[in-house]
């Protein structure tokens, strides 16, 4: 009987295997997971991710109008590198590039087609935000290749060439500004994107456990069973994650001034600001999943969907201005995209609270949109 029992039965094993696929098919998550998180792969690296942007917002300031610098800018943008915003004015220029709204500014100085005709050397001067190497170096190779034969229909029997500097007999000089980052550490970029993804993994995971655990160990129905409203229930699990987010980034920030040198140039009280902000954004959502997941396998399950698409699209791995639109419209509803411009523009660029704003509201909106999704959902787990 022993040895009968031992022998391997085919009927048995059929029965398990059907037993784990009808598992599954109820598990619609888990389901959901294994084949949604290939697509999202294969969609993403396949259409969105690209390490050579182009199409790269860019302002120009014409203080000499002349063709000669109109055909220097109709070269810009048929390169494919550079998409010309408009024209505008040296405080404008200024404006944008703090607020990161372009990637590039080119300057025409007065005289340039002036020394263009006579043979001496003509400046154009190119500022580039920096504050991600990765997304500026492809343009700027373009630009230091752009200028020879350019003008030459124009200067009959003149040499013209481009140099960076300019040399005797040499008739154009490209001056490229590296604004934020002159020295292109890639740790200035990388350290400041860190503070998000590392508060957006612990923040969303941790909260995302909180009512799931309650639920498995049985202690969920006694919360229920108190006066407590939903909001105070919320609010309560959400408080000691913010003091845990505020340590993490302390910590992480001593690190990036002590260890790595990255710069501080705007109001620490403003970062902590944005920080508190950017928490209570992640904290909330983690609630919402806690809210909605039966288990904390599914609740980790949502957090990894979410974290995914967010390293990927944000502008943390890969420049968001290399994504095509619709990958840049799906970043946008992100809120770690919002937090990168924030935290790079405050450290990097000393921005004050005029120019974050466009990208505060992102932020406060997602917050009270996912907040009002995990009131909801909680009242529903009461019935």
């Amino acid at each position: 009987m022993k040895r009968h029992a031992m022998a391997f039965s085919l009927s048995r094993w059929l029965g398990i295997v059907v037993k784990e696929f009808i598992q599954l098919k109820r598990d619609r998550l888990t389901f959901g997971m294994i084949v949604g998180i290939p697509l999202i792969q294969l969609l993403l690296f396949g259409f969105a991710i690209n390490s050579d942007p182009r199409n790269l917002p860019t302002a120009v300031v014409m203080a000499d109008p002349g063709p000669f610098a109109r055909s220097y800018v109709a070269a810009m943008a048929a390169s494919g590198y550079f998409r010309i915003v408009g024209s505008v004015d040296e405080s404008q220029a200024a404006r944008l590039l703090d607020q990161g709204r372009v990637q590039f500014v080119v300057t025409f100085p007065p005289g340039f087609h002036r020394d263009l005709v006579r043979g001496k050397p003509a400046v154009v001067l190119v500022e580039a935000d920096a504050t991600d190497p990765m997304a500026t170096g492809g343009a700027i190779a373009v630009l230091n290749q752009l200028g020879p034969g350019l003008f030459a229909p124009d200067l009959p029997g003149r040499q013209v060439q481009q140099v960076q500097p300019a040399l005797p007999g040499r008739t154009l000089e490209l001056r490229v500004h590296r604004r934020y980052n002159p020295e292109a550490m890639t740790a200035y970029n990388v350290v400041p994107g860190l503070l998000g993804v590392i508060l957006t993994m612990t923040m969303v995971l941790m909260t995302g456990l909180a009512m799931t655990r309650e639920r498995e160990r049985g202690t969920f129905e006694n919360l229920l069973a108190t006066p407590a409203t939903p909001l105070e229930v919320i609010t309560g699990k959400i408080i000691p994650y913010v003091l845990i987010g505020l340590v993490q980034v302390s910590l992480i920030l001593l690190a990036a001034r002590w260890i790595f040198n990255v710069p501080m140039h705007g109001s620490l009280l403003l970062l902590y600001g944005v920080v508190l902000l950017f928490i209570c954004a992640n904290l909330t959502l983690g609630i919402t999943f806690s809210s909605i997941a039966r288990n904390q396998l599914q609740a980790m399950q949502m957090t990894f969907f979410f974290f995914l698409p967010s390293m990927l699209l944000s502008g943390f791995m890969f420049p968001f201005r290399g994504m095509p639109e619709w990958a840049q419209a799906v970043g946008s509803l992100l809120p770690l995209t919002h937090f990168l411009v924030l935290v790079r523009g405050i450290l990097l660029k000393g921005n004050g609270l005029a120019l974050l704003w466009p990208q505060i509201w992102p932020l406060l909106l997602f917050t009270t949109a996912v907040l009002g999704l995990g009131l909801k959902t909680y009242r529903r787990t009461m019935d």
